[in-house]
This record gives C-alpha cells, structure tokens and sequence, in this order.
C-alpha cells in the first residue's frame, strides 16, 4: 500500500483539510475540484490569509488511464462554511493498492482502477501569476 504522500505531485499537499468542490467522472478518469491546501514545502506556498487557517488554492486532482471506477458509497451531502460557500468535504485518505487507489471522504468512496500515478493541477491566479506555467 502506499499513501498520497508518496506520489510526487502531492508530496505538498494535505487533503485532509482541503476541500472537494466537485468529483467529476468519465469512463477512464475520476476528478476532484479542490481548494487544496498546500505544505510550507509546496514551491506555490504562502502565509495563511488573514481569514485562512492553511494555504489554500485551487487545483483539481485527477487519476486517469482507469479500466474500472468502483463507487463503494456515494453522498452528495453538502456542507456550508461560515462565508456560505458549499463543499463535499474532505478527501480523508488516498491509499494505492497493488492495481488500484481507494479514496474515500465525505462524499464516499470510490476504488479506481488504474495504473496512472495522481495528478494535481493548480488552477487558480494566485498559484499560477502571470508568466508561469503550471506542468
């Protein structure tokens, strides 16, 4: 078994605490919209806004290259924080296995079938300032 940590493109982020915005599915891929909060080693980290407890910013985790996506439990309960943005929660673990990931949270848990590493996309202008590219 090896946890998310291992994986180089999420070696500097704690999903824990980051939040799901959306999970979407095709046939071979599985996406989690994030506001994903960064590490102080993540090369894109900055002090906490005032009004922040971690390092924040957008980006979408994506596994692709799956022969089977396997939903174990699925909720589309939603939570409000104290600005009244809505979320489905957190990912709690992340964990690949000998042929697949299983991802789990508050919005359920999913086995997917793939042997694509996880990928991790950083989205939002405050991660990427003009100039930058984001591979």
């Amino acid at each position: 078994m090896t946890n998310y940590t291992d994986f180089p493109d999420l070696a500097d982020v704690y999903l824990e605490d980051s939040f799901v915005l959306a999970i979407d599915e095709t046939p071979t891929s599985l996406s989690f919209r994030l506001e994903a909060v960064l590490t102080p080693s993540h090369p894109r980290y900055h002090a906490p806004r005032p009004d922040e407890a971690h390092c924040y910013t957008e980006a979408v985790l994506t596994i692709t290259d799956a022969t089977k996506i396997e939903w174990i439990t699925r909720s589309s309960h939603t939570s409000r924080d104290a600005t009244g943005e809505e979320d489905l929660g957190n990912i709690d673990s992340l964990q690949h296995h000998d042929n697949h990931y299983e991802i789990d949270g508050d919005w359920g848990r999913v086995r997917i079938y793939s042997s694509a590493a996880p990928r991790l996309t950083l989205t939002s202008e405050a991660s990427n300032p003009p100039g930058n590219t984001i591979a």
